[in-house]
């Protein structure tokens, strides 16, 4: 009779991969869609000044698109609109996402919601958030022990 090794940690990587599978069969998502809605990607970059967000919203006209700017975060909004197409012969097969989204993106420190600059252009919103007095000179003390 041979001795078999048991290796605890490679059954729990097979129970991982096999709920991660689960979890793709109930919800599925490609890039920048959720259930069919589409969901603008978002960058963001902080410096000691400000936080640099930057959405992807390509197709949709700068009038289209409500932004919010809250002290704690950013809510944009807006509707990609659907273009009527009449076609004699032939198949059309389309893959882009219509219809209306919404996104909130919290923010890691308050801002001047009330300075906030926006530029739209190439598809690409781009807001610099002014951080608040507080919040640029903040220290923190770190214990050692």
């Amino acid at each position: 009779m041979a001795l078999i090794r048991w290796e605890p940690f490679r059954e729990i990587e097979g129970l991982q991969r096999e709920m991660n599978q689960l979890f793709d069969t109930l919800t599925p998502r490609t890039q920048g869609r959720v259930n069919g809605s589409f969901i603008p990607a978002a960058e963001m970059q902080e410096s000691r000044e400000s936080i640099d967000l930057k959405l992807e919203v390509p197709g949709i006209e700068a009038k289209d698109l409500d932004v919010q700017v809250m002290a704690e975060a950013v809510s944009v909004s807006g509707e990609r609109k659907t273009e009527q197409k009449i076609e004699e012969k032939g198949l059309t097969r389309s893959e882009f996402r219509y219809g209306k989204f919404q996104r909130v993106i919290p923010l890691p420190v308050r801002i001047q919601n009330d300075k906030v600059q926006a530029e739209y252009k190439d598809g690409i919103l781009h807001l610099t958030l002014p951080k608040a007095e507080a919040e640029k000179n903040k220290v923190f003390k770190v214990n050692l022990g």
